[in-house]
């Protein structure tokens, strides 16, 4: 056998790499999803060379069963595929999968592109509010092996053999069909170009500007506040609220708090909630029981983190579905 960190999917194709314990059940899955066009099984991610399947059930290695998903963008997304994913693993599980226990059964994400990294992320984010604990290993590929000829398409070979994903939870996975992520950042180097040293700083370096520096912090005007990077809608104009903190404060966001990424910071040597936006760029921190916002919660967001769209040119800007929440 031989490592395949370099390998290189056929022309237009991408490729994703999925630990969902065991990998018979798991290739069967992403075999049949539309768009996929191969499949191979292996062992990512662990510390010695040439791993058999006898050696990675030592629980020695680090090795997780992992399936290599190579598939079509134009037919469709690491979003459906994560999707399908999320299916059918129990994400509050270490080191299990059904009845099958060992770290080679440990779920994970492993990517090899920093697009996928992104929008991997992203989908983890929302994944991540959804169930509490959470175990799913998000993490570049180190290394993969493919497994013995006997493992590769095993289910094909023995249509009646061990599955651990029921019939029924395949033809939901085969049902999921997601949109692509509409809010990812652009490179690194793009965004150095493209914002300004101080909106690079709190963006991307969880900076903070100066209280009242930002020609935000007590506007009153109508429209929306997107993030500065991606256009996401954040806040609204009839949702903010005069503070004397120094910041554009929010008493909530534009559709729904569960938009926002929210982490524990202790940056300051205290607890805080960060605000990030879907795509992971960093807006502020959330507070509670504050006394001068309507309803006792303060989103203190930088307004470098942001873009005001005025009202009036909403329509235009393709934001026009979000009036209602303006007027």
């Amino acid at each position: 056998m031989k490592p395949h960190n370099d390998f290189t999917p056929a022309a237009g194709d991408r490729v994703i790499y999925l630990a969902g314990g065991c990998f018979w059940g798991t290739e069967k899955l992403f075999s049949e999803l539309d768009g996929v066009t191969d499949t191979t099984v292996g062992y990512a991610n662990g510390t010695v060379d040439n791993p058999t399947y006898e050696l990675v059930c030592t629980n020695t290695t680090g090795y997780k069963e992992t399936v290599r998903v190579e598939y079509d963008p134009d037919k469709t997304n690491l979003e459906t595929i994560l999707g399908a994913y999320f299916t059918v693993i129990d994400p509050t599980v270490k080191n299990q999968q059904g009845n099958d226990h060992g770290s080679q059964y440990q779920t994970g994400v492993y990517y090899t592109d920093e697009d996928s990294h992104k929008i991997a992320e992203q989908f983890f984010n929302q994944e991540k509010k959804k169930t509490d604990p959470f175990y799913v290993e998000l993490e570049p590929l180190v290394n993969f092996w493919e497994a013995e000829e006997s493992h590769q398409d095993y289910l094909q070979k023995h249509p009646n053999g061990y599955c651990h994903i029921s019939d029924q939870e395949i033809e939901e996975a085969k049902a999921v069909k997601l949109d692509s992520f509409s809010y990812v950042n652009p490179d690194d180097e793009t965004l150095r170009k493209e914002l300004s040293s101080l909106s690079y700083d709190v963006t991307q370096l969880e900076g903070t500007e100066p209280a009242f520096s930002s020609e935000y912090w007590n506007s009153t005007a109508d429209g929306i506040y997107v993030d500065i990077i991606t256009g996401e809608p954040l806040f609204s104009s009839k949702d903010k609220y005069e503070s004397s903190c120094g910041w554009p404060s929010f008493d909530k966001g534009i559709v729904s708090d569960d938009q926002f990424n929210l982490k524990t910071d202790y940056k300051i040597g205290y607890a805080r909630t960060e605000v990030q936006s879907s795509a992971g760029n960093h807006l502020g921190h959330r507070f509670d029981n504050d006394p001068e916002s309507p309803n006792g919660t303060r989103y203190c967001i930088d307004g470098a983190a942001l873009k005001f769209i005025p009202y009036e040119e909403m329509d235009a800007q393709g934001y026009g579905d979000y009036k209602q929440y303006v007027k």
